[in-house]
């Protein structure tokens, strides 16, 4: 397995390239930034690209509505070119809080907004005329829908690589399939690998059997964070409580009553009365009590916290689901040195 792990831009440049630079050095394969309503993700990956050597650089995620599918190939393409071909493009749908409360555009057809979005990157980086009649985006734009002025266009500059790898994030069953089928790489969300197959495999299946030999295996980029130590270890523990504090506000509050996918997911994993709790209390205002709800058990499953001989044993169980990138978040009094063993352990 590889190693990946997140970093976040917030606004010191300086402390942003050392950071970046120290995680290079420790031996991360992988460096993924997010995107929410902050920072961009663009021009902190494109600074990193020129101030990092060897790790690879990953949009974790960009999602397929802010930016057009041509937009995001030509972001790719660019990226890609200043890091000497060390770009990953990692896509996603975000949600309808996201994408219609900050950027206005309505969150419609996801599956198909994704599927058109790898496909018309593709046909951009091959470098012939884009032309494309797809579920939710069509290239050049239909006569009744502009101006009727479109036409045709292929690509101004020939891209360092013409297959630039596509990671979806993805949890959803038929989101997961589609993942399957086309995507170079899988990142799931609050991954269990003790329960992969149970919430996974039928859809892993199913769009595995439609994927093309030409992409080869599917990476799946998953994990979580990392302390070293007995449980009862301050590391440990607010390695824990973190988790705890993260699983509590997507499982209780991202989304509505009724319309909350981490929520289904975790009731697909098993815990189905935890999930009605945690909501129930998050959403009522008891934060902490949220918090406090979410059992011991996803702990132990999802997160690489415990002395070192339990930490190589969970690493098992991850590649044995096929897990290609481990992403991880280190706890510690020298985080870089939890890394340092962890790649070790994980080749």
């Amino acid at each position: 397995m590889k190693i990946s792990t997140t970093i976040g831009f917030n606004g010191n440049a300086e402390s942003f390239v050392r950071r970046a630079q120290d995680l290079e050095s420790a031996g991360v394969d992988r460096l993924i930034m997010a995107e929410i309503y902050g920072y961009d993700i663009v021009a902190p990956l494109s600074f990193l690209a020129a101030n990092t050597e060897r790790v690879e650089l990953m949009t974790g995620i960009a999602n397929v509505f802010s930016r057009t599918p041509a937009l995001l190939a030509q972001t790719a393409m660019t990226i890609d070119a200043l890091s000497g071909g060390r770009f990953v493009l990692g896509l996603g749908t975000s949600g309808a809080q996201v994408i219609e409360g900050w950027h206005g555009v309505p969150f419609s057809k996801p599956l198909g907004r994704t599927r058109d979005t790898v496909e018309i990157c593709r046909k951009v980086w091959s470098g012939d005329r884009v032309t494309h009649e797809g579920r939710a985006v069509n290239l050049p734009l239909p006569e009744e829908e502009g101006t009727g002025l479109g036409k045709p266009l292929k690509l101004m500059d020939k891209p360092l690589r013409t297959d630039i790898p596509i990671v979806v994030a993805s949890i959803g069953p038929k989101n997961v399939e589609l993942t399957a089928e086309m995507a170079d790489g899988w990142q799931p969300i609050h991954f269990v690998p003790d329960r992969f197959d149970r919430v996974w495999g039928d859809a892993l299946a199913a769009g595995r059997a439609k994927r093309s030999a030409d992409l080869g295996e599917l990476e799946i980029i998953a994990g979580g964070p990392v302390a070293l130590g007995a449980k009862e270890d301050p590391f440990v523990q607010e390695a824990l409580n973190g988790q705890r504090g993260l699983i509590s506000f997507y499982v209780g509050g991202m989304g509505a009553k009724n319309k909350n996918y981490y929520n289904d997911l975790f009731k697909r994993y098993g815990w189905v009365d935890e999930a009605e709790e945690i909501q129930d209390l998050f959403l009522s205002g008891k934060r902490g009590e949220a918090v406090a709800a979410v059992p011991q058990e996803y702990l132990d499953e999802s997160t690489l916290c415990g002395d070192e001989g339990f930490v190589r044993e969970r690493l098992d169980v991850f590649r044995s689901v096929g897990v290609t990138h481990l992403t991880i978040t280190p706890y510690g009094e020298e985080p870089l040195k939890v890394i340092e063993k962890v790649k070790a352990w994980a080749e």
